[in-house]
């Protein structure tokens, strides 16, 4: 019986020691393709296809000098996907906790329906209206107009279904009931009382919403023809041509560009995705 108290430790010792070893090895695994990407970017075409290296080089300024020559404008594209990107993050998480919010509190007939109508919509790809979309602003003279790619992000349906089941777990109706008695409209509930009971769950979902709005390439190639409302994806998305065909140090620094904001963003609030999560898996 004592040597079984004594293996009991040990064997738990091993376990955690395996366990930290395979996490450090997947977040290596992780880390490792975006970490050579950043060192290509300091590094010169020759020095690229000579072969695999983790140490940067010295053509940061050359490849910027080379990337800047033609139409790639950094802090043009920046801005106008820093625009895109927070104008329609808030008003995806804003909208979908504010239907999310009347799914949760008011007890009417179709409420359900609705729900599996929202449900429903999240099964269609958004490549198949893709077409009719585009018609459609084209008619109302919208293209080269980021309202197109900002005003769609109101209907949410994955973020009103997270929110939904967040506030299943987070909300005590008598809340509602209590403001309600002391006069506070409904509005005024939902704007003072509910959103700062769902701020992981917003945080949580802005972060996805703003990292998915950033990383869009395929609505903003279709509606933007004008060079300076290009996104920072559309400019990476042509650097393949002319020179930039031998230049892969240029191609790695643009993509480095579009994918440090992302970095920045998730490491200032990555705590928020694994609270947010956590809290939005209560089941009904």
């Amino acid at each position: 019986m004592a040597n079984l108290q004594r293996n009991v430790p040990v064997s738990h010792g091993i376990n955690k020691t395996i366990i930290y070893i395979v996490c450090i090895f997947l977040a290596v695994l992780s880390i490792l393709p975006f970490w050579i990407m950043f060192v290509n970017a300091t590094r010169s075409t020759p020095e690229i296809q000579s072969g695999l290296s983790l140490i940067p080089s010295t053509h940061l300024k050359t490849n910027w000098d080379v990337l800047t020559s033609k139409s790639f404008d950094p802090l043009k594209g920046f801005f106008n996907s820093l625009i895109i990107s927070g104008f329609s993050t808030l008003c995806a998480v804003y909208f979908s906790s504010l239907t999310a919010y009347g799914l949760v509190v008011y007890n009417w007939k179709l409420r359900q329906p609705f729900f599996t109508f929202i449900m429903c919509v999240m099964m269609v790809p958004a490549q198949a209206s893709a077409i009719g979309f585009y018609q459609f602003m084209y008619q109302m003279h919208w293209t080269n107009n980021f309202l197109p790619l900002i005003l769609p992000a109101i209907a949410s349906p994955a973020i009103v279904f997270f929110m939904r089941q967040y506030l299943l777990g987070a909300l005590s109706l008598e809340i509602v009931e209590a403001a309600r008695i002391d006069g506070s409209g409904e509005f005024s509930t939902f704007n003072r009382i509910i959103l700062p009971i769902m701020v992981p769950a917003i945080a949580t979902q802005a972060i996805f919403a703003f990292v998915a709005s950033w990383n869009n390439l395929f609505m903003p190639l279709i509606l933007l023809t004008q060079k300076e409302k290009y996104t920072l994806p559309i400019m990476v998305s042509l650097l393949r041509g002319d020179i930039y065909k031998t230049e892969f140090g240029s191609i790695y620094l643009g993509l480095a560009l579009t994918a440090l904001p992302l970095f920045v963003i998730y490491f200032l609030l990555s705590r928020y995705i694994i609270a947010g999560v956590a809290l939005g898996g209560v089941k009904e």
